[in-house]
Order: structure tokens, then sequence, then C-alpha cells
């Protein structure tokens, strides 16, 4: 623009026709136009400058969330994020001020031990738990350590519905309990004299599993489990072998026994030291085998991470942790 209309100038200088004025019109007239020259060239430079600022933080952007852990939470949290990204498909859809990214939200169950470790080593983003936290576990996550408690949840000492000792006895002492779990009383007339000379078959989670610790915490102390019990991958696989076992014990979860227990009665929870396994007594305390059902994560929270876990402790939230036999840890948003 500014060389067009020097050549201009020039021409009409050679003419003659600004013979009449002095050299300051013409300084005037090529300051202007090199002061709009050099407003365009800054209105482009401060175009690019926010376009490379806004793809940079599109870059930057989280749009992937990944959970790991428990498999006592990974139900809640799996339908939870199936939910949100079929309601929400793309970031932008639950913030206009996001960028248009595919919601990706993955869950992958593996032990409350596994979930810790997760966290800890940053291989997710964060790890799920059916245990309180370690102090160490806290130490290791460092100053950004945060937890969510999503549900409470039990442990019931179940056994078979076909049981005949659902017609005995309803109760069991903590001290029964353990000589069971620790293979002292090795078979169910040894528990009640009316029972018959049948082998108990024990069934608990396996070793990684945040359950192992919390019945070993609340009911084993320094005794051990015998090593001829029957380890399950999760909660529902335990439900299911105890409630296949005529002569089955174990301590199926609270929310596992719920589900197991949906169509018809197959697992019977015993009263433990004359307490039973019902939400209230849960809630107030009363029931000693018990524990929290949470995520935690040792990084700062981000802008996606934020607003889907909004959405965990919604109204869908709250529904998703009783339809899953769970008792919420939180009143719905």
């Amino acid at each position: 623009m500014k060389k067009g209309y020097l050549l201009a100038l020039s021409a009409l200088l050679s003419f003659g026709l600004l013979s009449g004025c002095s050299s300051a019109p013409s300084q005037s007239s090529e300051a202007a136009a090199s002061e709009e020259t050099t407003a365009a060239a800054s209105e482009s430079k401060t175009q690019a400058e926010e376009g490379s600022t806004e793809a940079a933080k599109d870059e930057a952007f989280q749009s992937d969330i990944l959970f790991c852990g428990s498999t006592s939470l990974y139900p809640i949290i799996s339908s939870l994020a199936s939910s949100f990204t079929e309601e929400y498909v793309t970031w932008n859809k639950v913030d206009p001020n996001l960028p248009e990214k595919n919601i990706s939200i993955y869950v992958a169950p593996g032990g409350s031990g596994v979930g810790a470790s997760a966290a800890i080593d940053k291989t997710a983003d964060f790890g799920m738990l059916a245990r309180s936290v370690k102090d160490e576990e806290k130490q290791a996550l460092g100053a950004d350590y945060k937890d969510f408690v999503v549900a409470k949840d039990a442990l019931t000492v179940s056994v078979n519905a076909e049981n005949p000792i659902v017609g005995v006895i309803d109760d069991m002492s903590s001290e029964t309990i353990q000589k069971i779990f620790s293979g002292e009383l090795t078979s169910w007339n040894q528990v009640d004299a009316s029972l018959p000379d049948e082998k108990i078959n024990v069934y608990i989670r396996d070793l990684s599993g945040g359950a192992y610790e919390v019945f070993q915490k609340s009911i084993m102390k320094d005794s051990q489990v015998t090593d001829t019990a029957t380890q399950s991958a999760s909660m529902t696989e335990l439900a299911n072998n105890v409630a296949g076992d005529k002569w089955g014990i174990g301590y199926v979860g609270y929310g596992a026994f719920n589900k197991a227990n949906k169509e018809k009665t197959v697992l019977v929870a015993m009263k433990v030291d004359g307490v039973a396994a019902n939400e209230a007594d849960i809630k107030d305390g009363s029931y000693i085998i018990q524990r929290p059902v949470l995520f935690l994560t040792g990084d700062k929270i981000s802008e996606s991470e934020q607003l889907f876990i909004d959405y965990i402790f919604s109204k869908k939230g709250h529904d998703v942790v009783v339809e899953n036999g769970y008792i919420p840890a939180f009143e719905a948003k």
C-alpha cells in the first residue's frame, strides 16, 4: 500500500501538480500512510498471536482421563464415564469455552493396591481405592494430594442361602469368624453341633484388593487367612462363588451382596457381634467391618477432571451409587 502511494506521489510531483504546496503536506500524507500500514501489520500480528495462543491452549487441554484400581468402585466410575461421554461427546458441549475435543474417560480395574500405586507413579490420573488411604500413600502423593469419597461399603460375612446354618443362627462373634477364616474351624458342625459335618469352603478377595486389608485389620488381627481359601478377582466374583457353593462363606462387599440378591435371595449375611450389616449401622459406624470407597490423586485437578468430578457427585452419580448397592457418601448436588 505504501509503495503504491509513493509511486502516485512521484507522478504528481513530476507533472508539477503539487508545486504550490510545501514539503509539509507531502510528509503528512506519507506519515498517514505509514501509520495505516503499521496498524494493519500490528492487527495481523495480534490476530496471529491470539490464534497461536488459542491453538496452544487447545493442544495443552486434557481431553483424556484415566482411573485405575478398586474393582468395587470400578462399576460406578465406569457407568458414569459411559453416560457422561454419551451425553456430551466433546468437551465444548460440557462447557462452550472448552475445545471441541472428544471426551475419553478410561476406567481400569486392578485392586486398591494397584490404584494407589498408579496414582503415586502417575501412570493414572486417579487411583480408585476401597479402603482407607495409608499415611505413607498420602506422603508419597505429595502436597497436592486429594481424595474423593464416593460411597460407604461394608464387608458382609455371607453364607449361601441354602446352608442350613441360616435356620439355626443369624449372628457370629468376631472370634468365631476369625477361627473360620484362619482354618481353625474346618467343618460346619464345629460352628454349631446341629449342622452337618460338611467342609467349610472359605472365599476371599485376592491379596491386592482393599477388602483383604480391611478384613485383616477388622477381624483377623494377627491371624492369617487359611491358605486353602479361594481368592476371587473381584467382589462380584466373590459373591458368585459363595452363591454357587452351599457350604461356602466369604466376606462379600455390601454393594456386591445387594446386587447378588436383587432378583432373589442367594446370600445371607450374618450379624457380627450382634450388629447387622445394614445402612443405618454402617452409617453410624456400629458395624465394624466397613470401608470408604474413594478415588485419589497427587496432581492439581485439571479443568476437564473437575467437570467429570462434578458429574460424579451430581444426582446422576448419587443414583448410580445406589443402583450398585452402595451407600452414597454425599448428598446429590
